[in-house]
């Protein structure tokens, strides 16, 4: 294997530190620059020696962020990257390979290609940002711009910029290719789960029937559409774990919220629910769909959501049930085939059993490195 010099630059965790984990662990010489804590990326698994800190320069801001109004979020939001941006530029060491969060990498971006000659990864986890806007702009209610120009312009030019843009479903990869990015420039790689901890669950003693959804209760994630799936015909049950954002909230005995837990708890509440459910309007590939799974949760979602990449994962697709977005009777007609599916399941939920592993953070940073060696001519080297 040839060893290779990667430099990851983000503002928080995402599934990069995930990809910077596995990357090391497959013997790369990994940097991975955020804000994130040591003790916390150390907590999910990063190596001490592949830290750099760039929270002394944002700290007050980051703060900031956490309690600003919401008039002040975006003003600060883009003040954070810049900084992000323009520090990792300067805190840069050599590398072949550069991999950066769409949006948020510039500077860093183009002094890794000037200086090191490195190939430019640019990671974008939704679907192409003109789509993205459009989407979301749509959605009744929802506060305007939903997506600023400040945003759009880094976006694409990280696009026109990038060697490589990497993106985790095939939604996604078509909003791409419906705008005019070359196919070959894309990379498309399913995000992973950390198989230890999500397991196989038992099958619930609760006879009501229970779906969860984890994540931001709002328009985005189109909970509006969802509570009115639940609601029609057979009630059930709806177990909301996450943030409350800016859907309105049901009143009722049969909607049960639960505020935001440590992601290694996250298990503990997939074991009290039959099904898992994702109504989003836009999303690239939702990480906790694939928790869900793991878990042996039947799976409804939308064709937004990145479902249809884990349904190709499993030898019996019928375990993930896909729909167009705000439609709530096909979302409803979902949530009753999965229920009836979960109805068949005894003792301990193993959905995916010997091709689990294709779901594992292993897996995926497998396929990015096989992925990069391609791309930086290494396969080719090494077969002579």
């Amino acid at each position: 294997m040839c060893q290779m010099r990667i430099a990851i630059v983000t503002s928080g965790r995402f599934h990069v530190l995930d990809l910077a984990r596995e990357l090391a662990a497959l013997g790369h010489d990994v940097r991975f620059y955020s804000y994130v804590p040591r003790r916390r990326a150390e907590r999910f698994g990063l190596p001490r020696k592949c830290h750099r800190s760039l929270l002394p320069y944002v700290l007050p801001l980051v703060m900031l962020q956490r309690f600003a109004p919401r008039w002040l979020r975006d003003p600060v939001d883009a003040m954070i990257l810049r900084i992000v941006d323009h520090v990792a530029a300067w805190m840069l060491e050599p590398c072949d390979v550069f991999i950066g969060m769409s949006g948020l990498c510039v500077k860093s971006a183009q002094r890794a290609r000037e200086r090191f000659g490195a190939k430019v990864v640019l990671e974008r986890g939704s679907r192409h940002i003109l789509s993205q806007k459009k989407i979301l702009e749509a959605i009744p209610a929802i506060r305007l711009p939903a997506v600023s120009d400040f945003n759009v312009r880094r976006e694409l030019w990280g696009y026109d910029f990038a060697d490589v843009i990497a993106i985790p479903s095939c939604h996604a990869a078509r909003s791409f290719l419906e705008r005019g990015v070359q196919e070959a420039k894309l990379f498309r790689n399913p995000f992973g789960v950390d198989l230890a901890m999500f397991p196989p669950t038992p099958t619930p003693e609760e006879q009501c029937p229970t779906a969860i959804f984890v994540g931001a209760w709002s328009l985005r994630k189109g909970c509006d559409v969802l509570w009115k799936a639940c609601r029609l015909a057979r009630p059930c049950r709806l177990l909301h774990v996450g943030p409350i954002g800016d859907a309105l909230v049901p009143q009722s005995d049969l909607f049960i919220h639960l505020d935001s837990v440590p992601q290694w708890d996250l298990w503990k509440l997939y074991s009290r629910a039959h099904v898992f459910v994702h109504a989003s309007r836009e999303e690239g590939l939702s990480l906790v769909q694939a928790q869900g799974l793991a878990c042996g949760l039947p799976l409804v979602c939308t064709d937004r959501t990145g479902g249809e990449d884990l349904q190709q994962m499993l030898s019996d697709p019928g375990w993930v049930t896909v729909v167009a977005p705000d439609d709530p009777e096909a979302f409803h007609a979902g949530i009753e085939r999965a229920f009836t599916k979960a109805r068949t399941q005894r003792g301990i939920r193993d959905i995916f059993g010997s091709a689990r592993g294709r779901l594992s953070w292993r897996a995926y940073g497998t396929r990015y490195e096989a992925e990069l060696q391609r791309r930086c001519g290494l396969a080719k080297a090494q077969s002579v």
